[in-house]
């Protein structure tokens, strides 16, 4: 990414940007306006998401097949629901990464195509950065403790000197990939979400197993001592566990950097119980917890369009001959120019 070391655009004129995100199985294309008196509106915002039969993942490449099967249908209905024509766009923004390797590469060529196509600049985007970008701006959040947990990530992350620096993480697989196998061990629907059916059947949960606490890569067994152990049940003591060790390694970094506010983002962000347990330790340190709802915690092209806008302000962009994709993008590795 070439960059330009200038100060933060203030438009004359409100700046559109088009985001195109399709790192896993959700495929998202979202048009955002920054306007000159500094507001930011979300014009359009559209997915489509590849889902499997029940005891089934998606694979990279029938996820990739999906994509390209979908993505002129959901560019054109966002385009339409914003009402404006890509000629408008300022730039066009897609998912550098992470994410699975064969999607990443069919959504990057359909942004790379629509840059040569009608010449426009092309921004590539850090995945976890547009989550956190757009949860800042949708919430209001100034400067929280984020608690990142999607399928394929889940890290503590915290802002100092213009990079987002990764408190905590995960060892071995992240929280929604967790889920996600859980859910297909018990044989849980895929529609909308493995996370989301498994946040209902938690609700008729009433036994709280003991599961390991720190489970470094280990298989793990709940032993009923003879009783009949439900789904539900299962479910229900799968997320207390994992929910509180988030909720732990969270209040740690708030203390550390001094934070009183907790910003949750990411698919499982989504996750009422997640959003309660955290909640309640944040209201014991006097502070504030905000996360948005599925529009924009689950993966959608909005959010990779207001990181991309963001950066193309500061005067960054990607030529098309260094669009790469890459599978491995951490979170710490972005210069993030916009924030002081």
């Amino acid at each position: 990414m070439r960059i330009r070391k200038t100060p933060l655009i203030i438009p004359s004129q409100p700046l559109l940007a088009l985001g195109l995100e399709g790192s896993a199985n959700k495929l998202g294309a979202g048009v955002i306006k920054h306007s000159p008196d500094g507001s930011t509106t979300v014009l359009s915002n559209v997915r489509h998401t590849y889902i499997t039969p029940p005891g089934e993942g998606f694979q990279p490449r029938d996820t990739a097949l999906h994509h390209r099967a979908w993505v002129l249908e959901v560019i054109h209905d966002c385009l339409t629901h914003a009402d404006v024509s890509i000629r408008d766009m300022n730039c066009i923004c897609y998912t550098k990464g992470p994410g699975m390797g064969a999607p990443l590469q069919s959504v990057a060529l359909v942004a790379r195509t629509l840059s040569l196509l009608f010449d426009k600049p092309l921004v590539g985007v850090n995945h976890c950065v547009g989550h956190i970008e757009m949860g800042r701006e949708i919430t209001g959040a100034q400067n929280p403790v984020v608690l990142y947990v999607s399928g394929g990530n889940t890290q503590v992350i915290a802002y100092s000197r213009q990079y987002y620096r990764i408190f905590g993480e995960t060892l071995d697989i992240a929280v929604g990939n967790c889920l996600d196998r859980f859910a297909r061990v018990i044989n849980l629907s895929n529609d909308p979400s493995p996370g989301y059916n498994i946040e209902q059947e938690a609700k008729r949960g009433k036994r709280l197993l003991p599961l390991p606490y720190t489970t470094k890569g280990m298989d793990t067994k709940a032993n009923g001592n003879g009783d009949i152990i439900t789904p539900a049940d299962l479910c229900f003591s799968l997320q207390e566990t994992v929910f509180s060790m988030l909720v732990e390694i969270t209040e740690r970094a708030m203390a550390h950097i001094g934070s009183k506010e907790v910003l949750i983002v990411g698919g499982v962000g989504c996750n009422e119980r997640l959003q309660e347990m955290m909640g309640v330790m944040v209201q014991e340190r006097g502070g504030q917890v905000f996360a948005t709802d599925e529009r924009f915690c689950i993966d959608n092209g909005i959010m990779i369009a207001q990181a991309g806008l963001l950066s193309f302000r500061m005067g960054h962009y990607t030529p098309v001959a260094e669009s790469k994709c890459t599978q491995r993008f951490r979170t710490d590795e972005v210069h993030v120019a916009w924030r002081n």
